[in-house]
């Protein structure tokens, strides 16, 4: 697949673009999107979508990092305009996993921004403490040491309440996923755009949108072996479809 960097972002250009979709990773794997994403990024390409991938490295500023991504982002759309569609009007969508749903939701509420529409994937919003490895026990031994994510989790979602101004939403929930708090989310934006927020709950856990086709090669004699990894390869598969299809089909 012809990735290509641009002003730090990743980009995916189709012969004939029929919308722009500006992604967003999770706090652990937003990095390097086209390779922890590839899957679900490079099929969106293939409906049609001029994929822009904008890695960020995780802290506790938050709002800082909505700052960055969507700065970033304005300077690949310099370029899109300049080299690829010219004058020509694209509808442009956020869609984040995890924690970048709470950036696309900062950068919607923070500043004003052209967006259709977004997909927020398993939502993200717990505090510093239950967010990051072994900070809850460093926090036992120092008790007067007081971390937190600016903006607080409670923040972030009065902020939504008060200004989010991204009208057309699509929620998706993976239903064996433990740290989604997409309901809190929904709870929010439904107050706020009561006719154009959805939410589809699919099959499949948080690291579904991670997930890659598994390409398994039986052996000359197939095994129970093979059994099992053509069992694995189906399911992994039927989970990232049911996401791509519930995608496109809300996009479209």
């Amino acid at each position: 697949m012809n990735w290509q960097e641009v002003a730090g972002n990743w980009l995916l250009v189709p012969p004939n673009p029929v919308g722009i979709i500006h992604f967003l990773g999770g706090a652990f794997v937003a990095a390097a999107p086209s390779v922890t994403y590839g899957w679900l990024l490079e099929n969106l390409y293939h409906h049609g979508y001029i994929i822009v991938a904008t890695p960020f490295i995780n802290t506790f500023d938050h709002g800082a990092i909505a700052t960055e991504v969507l700065t970033t982002f304005d300077h690949a759309m310099i370029y899109l305009r300049r080299q690829v569609i010219g004058d020509r009007h694209f509808p442009i969508y956020g869609m984040g996993h995890s924690m970048g749903c709470k950036v696309h939701l900062l950068i919607a509420s923070l500043y004003r921004v052209d967006r259709v529409g977004n997909i927020l994937i398993s939502f993200n919003n717990y505090p510093a403490r239950k967010s990051i490895p072994l900070l809850e026990q460093f926090v036992q031994f120092a008790p007067d040491f007081d971390v937190e994510f600016t903006p607080s989790p409670i923040q972030t979602l009065d902020l939504v309440r008060d200004r989010y101004t991204v009208g057309r939403n699509l929620l998706i929930k993976f239903r064996k996923d433990t740290i989604d708090q997409t309901y809190n989310l929904s709870d929010v934006l439904h107050q706020r755009f009561p006719q154009h927020t959805a939410i589809q709950i699919l099959k499949g856990t948080h690291t579904t949108p991670i997930a890659q086709d598994v390409r398994w090669q039986p052996g000359s004699s197939f095994t129970a072996f093979d059994a099992i990894g053509q069992f694995v390869k189906q399911e992994f598969y039927r989970d990232l479809e049911q996401l791509k299809e519930t995608v496109v089909r809300w996009l479209g």
